[in-house]
């Protein structure tokens, strides 16, 4: 058989291929300049990387061209310097900046498990990596020890998924251990969060007191109230009595013990067997006592939860009495829906207690009734239900409410033409109503507020005139005491305090709907106008958060003006500015802030 012969340089079948007639061809013209006409394709192989490191792995696992071998252990791993020392900056500097390793061809590593060990060296193989419950607590040391990012982000991401109440505190500790600063900040804001769970754990009774003390002064911890932090604490003390008893006193400290109520610190001095072993505590807790009865302004501020900030807003009037509740969210500034009043009602006011908003009284004003109402109502946010409960001793319409002492207080407000100067609490422990001294005038339409345990009851309509007339319930004595007056005569204003003030906005007094605010100094008894909002109203609702005044809705008294404009004031610089808008227009609708529970944390799992 007659070989193939190599083509001759001036052949036809050596020369080049023809031009494709879609490019362009040189002009003789063009040539002349010395560019050169070759035509030029980068061609980008995506598979080649990762075949060229399967070959890579293959060739370790079958020793061929490895110059290094790990000793880990009685683990012996043959691999390739170059691979451990691109995928690694340890190995790096242990092979290329004049280590007396880098020249030998057995290294022994210390402190580090062998089954981790030959997993990141499959890593940096392959790119994988295998994290389990059982392996992440030697993986996540050992790539922290050979700064190997992708696998540490990757247990992290794992332990992350992986937080329950159960062991957060632990994840936490494991973190801030090996300096995974991002885990380490989920893990405390997921503590925070779901404090009331964590500690029913075996962690949190696992606590050193140093970390009890940092964990229970933090401010984002959500707790619907102070007592919740006081039962942990003593739950904590209880586990190792004997040892831990000695530090309490410090450790109570760090409780804002100025948020508990009197009756609450009472029983626990006179019948806490642990305190009763403790004087220095008790004395503690006796000037706690003695300051809230004599009204002082607590020196520690309220917990703020680092969990979302809802505004609740139920019923109103809108042409008839509606049944509507709904959420703000402060922080993405949207209206939700949530489960319908189980009877309309406008002129009803609410109030959160102990994670439950109350809906109090008001007026079913729909067609085919005209009733006013005795109705109390309790909405569970983690149920999204509401849940009827012990009524008034009387319909109340447009009747006032707060919380003082875990108490709902409902102020006021009328029957048909019985307009009640009449008050009365409730307590959610027992489901019952019981009276209190009533005030010195009938008042419907009137705004409270509570500052230092002293509630106050401002304005309002006694049948006859709009009030300017203001007072004060003292729950010691029992007993309202008149205050200084307000400058405007006003009904159905919002009143909301916030520090030691109280503001009072808007309102009807007798002939206009009012867009003036005043506000009174509780320590002075004075009071002072402030910037006025940009519309006149009354019937509306405010609320505080965030050291802001949100007033929402009501009524401008221009035929059937039912206003969803929304204002929120800032005190600092004395100006309104417009917010968000309601969903639809109303007034006599009741509004109150809480802050999310996050009953079930697996919910917020699921979102991730």
């Amino acid at each position: 058989m007659e070989k193939s012969r190599p083509k001759s340089p001036g052949s036809e079948e050596a020369r080049p291929p023809k031009v494709p007639k879609a490019l362009p061809v040189l002009q003789p013209a063009e040539l002349d300049t010395g560019v050169s006409s070759c035509i030029e394709t980068n061609y980008c192989i995506p598979s080649y990387l990762s075949e060229a490191m399967q070959m890579m792995q293959m060739m370790r696992s079958h020793r061929m061209l490895t110059d290094v071998v790990l000793e880990v252990g009685q683990e012996l791993i043959h691999s390739h310097k170059v691979v451990l020392a691109a995928a690694s900056p340890y190995f790096k500097a242990m092979f290329t900046g004049g280590l007396r390793e880098a020249d030998m061809e057995r290294v022994k590593l210390q402190g580090v498990c062998p089954t981790a060990m030959a997993a990141l060296v499959r890593f940096m193989y392959t790119g994988t990596i295998n994290v389990s419950e059982l392996t992440v607590c030697q993986l996540l040391p050992a790539a922290t020890m050979f700064q190997i990012n992708y696998v540490i982000d990757a247990c992290c991401s794992f332990l992350e998924r992986q937080l329950d109440p159960s062991n957060a505190i632990g994840i936490a500790s494991f973190a801030q251990q090996h300096s995974c600063d991002d885990l380490f900040w989920k893990s405390q804001h997921f503590i925070e969060r779901y404090f009331t769970q964590v500690c029913q754990e075996e962690e949190f009774l696992q606590l050193s007191p140093a970390q009890l003390v940092n964990l229970i002064k933090r401010d984002g911890l959500n707790v619907q109230e102070e007592m919740q932090v006081y039962e942990a604490v003593m739950k904590w003390v209880r586990y190792d009595e004997e040892t831990r008893s000695p530090k309490m006193e410090n450790i109570l400290s760090s409780v804002r013990c100025q948020f508990l109520t009197p009756t609450f610190l009472k029983q626990q001095m006179n019948n806490c067997d642990v305190l009763r072993r403790l004087p220095a505590c008790r004395e503690y807790l006796a000037k706690i006592f003695k300051d809230l009865t004599l009204h002082k302004a607590p020196c520690e501020r309220e917990r703020k939860p680092n969990t979302p900030r809802l505004i609740y807003i139920a019923g109103g009037y809108l042409r008839h009495s509606l049944d509507k509740m709904e959420a703000y969210n402060v922080d993405n500034q949207t209206w939700r829906e949530l489960a319908k009043l189980p009877v309309p009602r406008s002129g009803l006011s609410g109030a959160f207690l102990k994670g439950v908003f109350y809906a109090v009284g008001g007026r079913n004003n729909s067609p085919g009734s005209h009733q006013d109402s005795d109705r109390v109502d309790k909405y569970c946010p983690g149920q999204n239900q509401w849940q009827q409960c012990a009524p008034l001793s009387v319909p109340r319409n447009r009747v006032g409410v707060a919380v003082m002492d875990c108490m709902v207080y409902a102020v006021g407000g009328s029957a048909g033409c019985d307009y009640h100067n009449s008050v009365e609490r409730y307590d959610p422990e027992e489901d019952k109503w019981s009276q209190v001294a009533p005030m010195h005038q009938p008042r419907l339409g009137v705004g409270v507020a509570v500052v230092n345990r002293l509630l106050y009851a401002i304005g309002g309509y006694d049948g006859k005139d709009r009030l300017n007339t203001a007072e004060v319930y003292h729950p010691e004595n029992n007993a309202w005491h008149m205050i200084a007056p307000m400058r405007t005569r006003r009904s159905g204003a919002g009143v909301v305090a916030l520090g030691n003030k109280i503001y009072v906005v808007g309102g009807y007094d007798g002939n206009n709907q009012l867009e003036t605010v005043e506000c009174y100094d509780t320590e002075t008894n004075t009071w002072e106008q402030v910037a006025s909002m940009s519309e006149p109203r009354s019937a509306l609702s405010v609320t505080t958060l965030d050291g802001k005044l949100y007033a929402m809705g009501g009524y401008g008294g221009q035929g059937q003006s039912f206003l969803s404009i929304v204002e929120v004031y800032y005190p600092e610089l004395d100006q309104w500015q417009r917010g968000t808008e309601l969903t639809c227009g109303r007034s006599g609708h009741a509004s109150a802030v809480s802050y999310h529970q996050c009953l079930v944390h697996r919910d917020q799992q699921s979102t991730k």
